[in-house]
């Protein structure tokens, strides 16, 4: 790991140190990527990113996402935005493939923020609704799954490449998502565990959404989350396909589409370059 060097990016918030492993392979072990995660004693991130190559040809890249806690997760919409544009300005191009463990997701540059920095719409792929997709325990309606803790009760379930609840709220800022989301990540119903959404509407549009990541927990936003909270919403009846997700960190355009994908479109942020100090990987 001697001079290893990393990049730190963000999307709304949502942050992440991205490794290049194109040309050398890598080999973390957990406690290193807890390590370098680790915002006191690391660099700190939501994501650990590493780019490898790309196993399909149809792909420009591999993204491999590590959670803080050191284990591998299936989907991060804004970490694909990232590591979308990182590519699309090394190869000169506005549209790449990002290939991932869960698929091949599809990646343009639409134009510039008021920031002046790029914003970038990934087809995320199908939602899927089915309950051995997402998954859940048992056979369900995934539009009504039978879980509750404290206030929260009756939420949606929608695979996105990982599994997401999404629980509908009056005030979703009212929700002590800091101590409900870590029970209910874990909860039964779960096999592979939940990222968990606290939701509520505030127009035909628009939805005001607080996360908790599953292996991560609170964000200042999840792309695959406010995926997943468009989809149920629109599943419930409270919102049309098309809708604004307001979150900690800023807000996502989300549009689950006729042909059953979701895309998702918003900007993206570097923050600083750096290296890895050999130190990080401990004695």
């Amino acid at each position: 790991m001697a001079g290893l060097p990393f990049l730190k990016m963000h999307g709304l918030g949502n942050d992440f140190v991205v490794l290049d492993a194109r040309a050398r392979p890598l080999d973390l072990a957990p406690d290193v990527r807890r390590i370098i995660a680790d915002r006191h004693r690391g660099v700190g991130c939501d994501q650990l990113i590493v780019l490898e190559p790309p196993v399909d040809r149809a792909a420009d890249v591999f993204m491999r996402i590590y959670n803080p806690d050191g284990g591998e997760a299936q989907a991060c919409g804004n970490a694909t935005r990232c590591v979308a544009s990182l590519v699309m300005a090394e190869r000169a191009t506005s549209a790449v493939t990002v290939q991932t463990v869960v698929g091949l997701l599809e990646s343009e540059k639409v134009g510039l923020g008021g920031n002046g920095l790029p914003v970038i719409s990934v087809d995320m792929g199908p939602a899927r609704l089915d309950w051995r997709e997402i998954p859940v325990r048992e056979a369900c309606d995934t539009n009504h799954l039978p879980v509750s803790i404290g206030p929260l009760s009756d939420p949606v379930g929608t695979g996105m490449g990982n599994p997401h609840a999404t629980f509908f709220v009056q005030d979703a800022m009212a929700i002590p998502v800091e101590t409900l989301g870590p029970q209910l990540e874990r909860h039964a119903f779960f096999p592979e565990g939940a990222n968990i959404g606290i939701a509520s509407v505030e127009g035909r549009d628009r939805l005001r959404l607080r996360m908790w990541e599953r292996g991560a927990g609170v964000t200042l936003a999840c792309g695959s989350g406010a995926c997943a909270a468009g989809v149920a919403a629109f599943r419930r009846g409270l919102t049309g396909r098309r809708v604004t997700l307001a979150m900690d960190g800023g807000a996502l355009e989300i549009e689950w589409m006729l042909d059953g994908h979701v895309a998702m479109t918003g900007g993206v942020s570097h923050a600083f370059r750096g290296e890895l100090d050999p130190a990080l990987a401990g004695p």
